[in-house]
């Protein structure tokens, strides 16, 4: 059973899930500005191979799929974020998966994600993709950020899930 909390110290919980959310920000954007001061839109480092880094411009979202509908991406991620943040901060409390250090890293890795690209979109219009292997749509490190931390969650749903479903709630 978990401990009850202060009201005053309940925000602590949190530093965790803003700390990874910060650091992703700040590691895609750094990225992003190094491949668009280096690389010319559409070349690759190096020119051929299994991986390389090739400067995309993406106005669209995952895979380019909705090409040109700015303004409907960023509505989309403006939306997401804020149920990330009403996730974290307004239901962790009522639902135990959430109120977890593991959610709070996925949710982290999540909220980062989607702030470094919409940074992107709103500035730029598009978001900065490079890092390409041969048999995948380019991406950068918000998209990889994003998707590791839904995989996450999924993992926390289904530990919590596992558990629920051992005789006496015990770990094995």
């Amino acid at each position: 059973m978990q401990k009850p909390s202060s009201p005053g110290l309940a925000w602590r919980r949190n530093i965790p899930l803003f700390i990874i959310a910060l650091l992703v920000i700040a590691v895609d954007q750094l990225t992003k500005l190094a491949v668009e001061l280096n690389l010319a839109v559409g070349q690759s480092v190096p020119e051929a191979g299994f991986f390389r880094f090739t400067h995309v411009h993406n106005t669209g979202a995952s895979f380019g799929m909705f090409q040109g509908q700015y303004l409907a991406l960023a509505v989309i991620s403006i939306v997401g974020i804020c149920v990330l943040l009403y996730l974290a901060l307004g239901m962790s409390r009522r639902f135990p998966l959430l109120d977890t250090t593991l959610a709070r890293v996925a949710l982290g890795l999540m909220l980062g994600g989607m702030i470094g690209n919409l940074i992107d979109r709103l500035s730029q219009g598009y978001v900065t993709d490079f890092i390409n292997f041969s048999f995948w749509p380019a991406f950068n490190v918000a998209d990889s950020s994003t998707v590791i931390g839904a995989l996450l969650l999924a993992y926390a749903l289904l530990r919590l899930a596992w558990k629920d479903e051992l005789p006496d709630g015990k770990d094995t």
